[in-house]
C-alpha cells in the first residue's frame, strides 16, 4: 500500500461533450520529455472518451473542491452531468480539446502515447503538452508555482486530507546545518 495518493479530477472529451473522473492512480513518469500516467478501469464512462480522443487533462484538486472531487468519483458521467452536479466550471484547454477545470490551481494537458492493459485498470501513458496554472500562485520573481499555498488535497484509505506544512526541501538532509 503506497499512500497517500493525489486526488485529481481528469477531464476528457470535448467542450461540447465532456466528462470528469476522479483518479488517485496517477503520477509523473519522466522529466524529459515530460510524461505522466493515469490508470482507469475499462468499464468507466471516461475510459472510452479518453481512448477515443487519446487526450485528457489532469486537474489538481484543493480542499475547497473535496466534495465535488468525491461526487465525480462515485457517480457516472453516463448518468449525470458532472459539471452541473458539482458546480465546477469547464474552461477551454489550450493544446487539447478537452476542458480544464477553472477552479483547479493547476491543469496538465496530456496526449496519450501508449495504453497498457494491466488487469483491473489500463494505464494511459501520456506526454505533457501544456500546463495551465492559477496566476495568483506564480511567484513573480522566480516564476515558480507555489504548491504550498494551493491548498491541495490527497487521498488515503478512502479518506481525503489537506496537505500539511513543509518539513524539508530536496537535499536538505545532506546540507551543512540542515538548511
Amino acid at each position: 500500500m503506497i499512500y497517500p495518493l493525489p486526488a485529481v479530477l481528469v477531464t476528457c472529451g470535448t467542450m461540447e461533450s465532456s466528462n470528469m473522473i476522479t483518479v488517485a492512480w496517477t503520477g509523473t513518469i519522466c522529466t524529459n520529455p515530460a510524461m505522466c500516467y493515469i490508470s482507469v478501469r475499462p468499464e468507466r464512462h471516461s475510459y472510452h472518451l479518453i481512448r477515443e480522443r487519446m487526450e485528457f487533462t489532469i486537474n489538481l484538486t484543493t480542499a475547497a473542491m473535496a466534495r465535488a472531487t468525491d461526487w465525480a468519483g462515485v457517480r457516472s458521467g453516463a448518468d449525470h452531468d458532472k459539471w452541473k452536479e458539482t458546480g465546477l466550471t469547464p474552461s477551454e484547454g489550450e493544446k487539447v480539446a478537452c476542458p480544464c477545470i477553472a477552479e483547479s490551481p493547476l491543469s496538465i494537458e496530456c496526449r496519450v502515447m501508449q495504453i497498457v492493459s494491466l488487469g483491473s485498470h489500463d494505464m494511459f501513458i501520456a506526454e505533457v503538452v501544456n500546463v495551465l496554472a492559477d496566476e495568483s500562485l506564480i511567484d513573480p520573481v522566480t516564476g515558480a508555482f507555489d504548491l504550498a499555498s494551493a491548498g491541495l488535497m490527497s487521498y488515503s484509505h478512502g479518506r481525503y486530507f489537506e496537505q500539511g506544512p513543509e518539513i524539508g526541501r530536496f537535499g536538505w538532509s545532506v546540507k551543512k546545518n540542515g538548511k
